[in-house]
């Protein structure tokens, strides 16, 4: 695995140097690399989808235990010299690690809620689970898309900004709780894995970054949550206030909810069903 010393060697044999606008912090911690791929799950054969995969630090641990990667790195320089050191038969680490890592280079991202063309296309509609380092910027907009479009998307398995992981996890009734609290429960048994301070990162961050888990239910609570996204979202935006002022007073109130209240008050459960009531779900 990646030494500190190899990824500042490596980019710097290229011209190379970390890009604080693309979030460009390496994970150099291996024993929380390794942490992030157990609580995967994943294994040979295995389709794993990678979103800024960096140096490959990770990437290099999902291929030594079999699994297939779909790579997606917006970086040019980081683009090619995973190319060299991954996708080339000839290179260190020969064929059999070619054969099982494809690279897109560009966006993975269409528009805000959508995989690009590329990316969707390189996983064929098939079973993946996501296991990234995700860029900062990308966290929300990248779950919500596997969350709403893909449900052959099993899970995911990602290192985030620790304020993007705790509205993952929020409770009603807390500043965090929002629409991608409520989403992602709904379609997802969300569970934290780790904190990591800024020290297992290079360059260090500003903020302190979290692993979590999002392993898709059996059953989801709703059946479409691109709506019920989108429902959260207007919701949402007049969070303080009363759902009567915001939906209007012709609504069929669910059981539990009143106009009296909050959307930021309501459990997922409640919420689905005021959705379903007002947005048809």
């Amino acid at each position: 695995m990646q030494t500190l010393a190899q990824i500042r060697a490596m980019l710097e044999e290229r011209g190379l140097s970390p890009r604080k606008s693309l979030g460009q912090n390496f994970l150099i911690d291996h024993n929380l690399i390794r942490k992030l791929v157990d609580a995967s799950g994943v294994g040979a054969g295995d389709a794993i989808l990678e979103v800024g995969p960096g140096t490959g630090a990770l990437t290099d641990e999902l291929l030594a235990r079999g699994c297939a990667v779909v790579a997606c790195e917006l970086d040019r320089g980081l683009a090619a010299m995973l190319r060299e050191r991954l996708a080339d038969p000839q290179s260190a680490l020969g064929a059999p690690a070619a054969a099982s890592f494809r690279l897109i280079e560009g966006d993975c991202l269409a528009s805000k809620r959508k995989l690009s063309p590329e990316v969707e296309a390189a996983l064929s509609g098939k079973p993946f689970r996501l296991v990234a380092n995700l860029p900062y910027g990308a966290a929300t907009p990248v779950l919500l898309a596997l969350l709403c479009d893909h449900p052959e998307c099993s899970g995911a398995f990602v290192t985030i900004q620790r304020e993007v992981a705790d509205r993952l996890l929020a409770k009603p009734s807390t500043k965090e709780y929002g629409p991608i609290s409520v989403v992602a429960q709904a379609m997802c048994q969300v569970e934290r894995i780790a904190v990591l301070p800024p020290e297992c990162f290079w360059p260090r961050p500003d903020v302190t970054s979290a692993m979590v888990s999002l392993t898709r239910r059996t059953s989801p609570l709703v059946s479409h949550p691109a709506k019920l996204a989108d429902f959260c979202q207007t919701a949402f935006s007049k969070r303080r206030k009363q759902l009567g002022a915001v939906l209007g007073r012709a609504v069929a109130w669910p059981e539990g909810v009143r106009p009296e209240n909050r959307i930021e008050e309501l459990s997922v459960d409640r919420i689905i069903a005021l959705a379903g009531a007002v947005a048809s779900l």
